[in-house]
């Protein structure tokens, strides 16, 4: 009989163990029975085509939705409508975490002077800079200047400092988030602000908030039908520095852009990642974020889950915020950051363990919810690693492996031509992905010329290589890594910011 801690192990080394057995399967089977193989690979191509025609109808939604969001002053729009839910837009107070490591003072500075352009009354702003002891001196120096600088111009301007080495944590942005938190929680009861009136939005350090973006978070939390029972998911837009960065940084920096669109129009497989809102009541009846764990952005939707017995969800928000593209002083530095980047997001996959061994505790859930969301998580970090290499390089091993028997018949010879057919037809998605990726773009350089819209379009093609080099295998390696356990785990990985 399993125990807990026992099931939670086992449960971790399963997403490792299937992408091995699947890689082996594929050539057992491509040498052993070919036809077999050909088979999978010709039905696998083509359910990967419809899909991605599929996902990208919903990424056209999500991104219509946003532009028509763009062009609403939501501040005059929450004014207009009087009272919600029995509350008023006067009543809500907007509490913002910013944690931040060793990040230049550039990069922080940058983040306030956008925060103080967005269009909401800054009396009803609470801001955190949320730095770590272990940032040194530096982080010290950079606090101090952005609190001189801006510490006067919200209700509240709090400096934090995270303390190293505290018993039961890992160094990393959940545990700093929880700490400055904490502090809030404080000052907020200091001035006698009910728990129920705090929007708590979580940034990145280099998260810059669009101009409408407390107001539309305003409306959603007041017309919601649950405005305590939900996340709010903003659109990530990586394109603080997008000009700066290399062509396969560029790529791949639209990915987690590409897919929280995807998402928000399908809300009911939404769940958070990275900058985030939520409200402090539910933070303070969960204990704040994990301080254990490295992915606090998305684990911390589980542990609301779990907490109301599955009376949660994520609400889309349809308006965005931007953040960093990976972009280092070299190439190869740009590189593995980008790879280490990846890794960390794809060590998600600890949401997985954390979220199975809360739905066989929690018996409060619907039994067809916790399969739901199982297959939904499941399947995502099966596919993160897996299908890249299938796609783009493993439709090849019955012809190589077959043998020459295999080689001669019609099917064998026409498998590369129709899974290139097929492939070829999937391509049409990247040209939209490229038309799409050039509006999101922000305002151009004055060395940007038309040509550059050439080099923006055709960088798409690289796609196949980047999806391998930058997203399969760093998954492969991270589960493969939670598989081993051990010394083998990740710890919380910041992302270095350049500008």
């Amino acid at each position: 009989m399993f125990n807990v801690v026992s099931l939670y192990r086992f449960i971790e080394i399963i997403p490792g163990v299937l992408v091995w057995l699947t890689f082996g399967l594929i050539f057992f089977v491509s040498a052993k029975f070919p036809f077999v193989a050909t088979v999978f690979l010709l039905l696998y191509s083509l359910f990967w085509f419809v899909r991605i025609v599929y996902l990208y109808v919903h990424l056209r939604v999500t991104f219509g939705w946003v532009r028509d969001n763009l062009k609403i002053t939501w501040l005059d729009k929450i004014k207009e409508m009087g009272r919600q839910n029995g509350k008023s837009w006067q009543e809500l107070y907007h509490l913002v975490i910013l944690p931040m490591y060793k990040e230049p003072i550039n990069v922080v500075q940058e983040t306030f002077e956008v925060l103080l352009k967005c269009n909401y009354p800054k009396e009803k702003l609470i801001v955190v800079l949320a730095t770590e002891e272990s940032g040194g001196e530096e982080a010290k120096i950079t606090a101090r200047k952005i609190e001189e600088r801006f510490g006067f111009s919200f209700l509240r301007f709090l400096t934090t400092s995270h303390p190293q080495n505290l018993p039961d944590e890992i160094p990393g942005k959940g545990s700093n988030e929880t700490w400055a938190a904490r502090a809030s929680q404080k000052l907020i009861d200091e001035l006698k602000i009910p728990y129920e009136d705090v929007i708590v939005s979580v940034f990145d350090i280099d998260t810059q908030a669009f101009p409408e973006y407390f107001g539309r978070l305003s409306y959603l939390f007041l017309t919601s039908p649950y405005p305590l029972r939900s996340s709010y998911q903003p659109v990530p837009l990586f394109i603080n520095n997008i000009y700066d960065a290399p062509i396969f940084s560029r790529v791949m920096s639209f990915f987690p852009t590409f897919w929280q669109m995807m998402q928000q129009s399908r809300p009911e497989q939404l769940t958070t990642f990275t900058s985030q809102a939520m409200p402090l009541k539910a933070l303070v009846d969960v204990d704040f974020w994990d301080t254990n764990l490295v992915s606090e952005d998305s684990l911390i939707f589980w542990k609301f889950y779990l907490h109301y017995n599955g009376d949660w969800r994520a609400i889309p928000m349809h308006y965005p915020v931007s953040l960093d593209a990976n972009a280092a002083p070299t190439i190869w530095e740009t590189a593995k950051n980008l790879y280490k980047q990846q890794r960390r997001w794809a060590w998600g996959t600890e949401n997985i363990p954390y979220m199975i061994t809360g739905f066989l505790k929690n018996k409060k859930i619907p039994l067809r919810d916790k399969i739901k969301w199982s297959l939904i998580f499941g399947e995502g970090f099966y596919s993160w690693p897996t299908t890249p290499f299938i796609l783009f390089t493993l439709n090849w091993l019955p012809l190589i492996l077959g043998g020459y028997d295999f080689n001669q018949p019609v099917l064998a010879y026409n498998l590369p031509k129709t899974i290139g057919i097929i492939l070829n037809l999937a391509t049409i998605s990247l040209v939209a992905s490229a038309l799409v990726s050039t509006a999101l773009l922000p305002p151009k350089p004055v060395w940007f010329r038309k040509r550059h819209y050439v080099v923006y379009f055709l960088q798409w093609f690289l796609v196949p290589i980047l999806t391998i080099i930058f997203s399969a295998i760093p998954a492969i390696e991270s589960q493969t890594r939670m598989m081993l356990g051990g010394k083998f785990r990740l710890g919380f990985w910041p992302t270095p910011k350049n500008r």
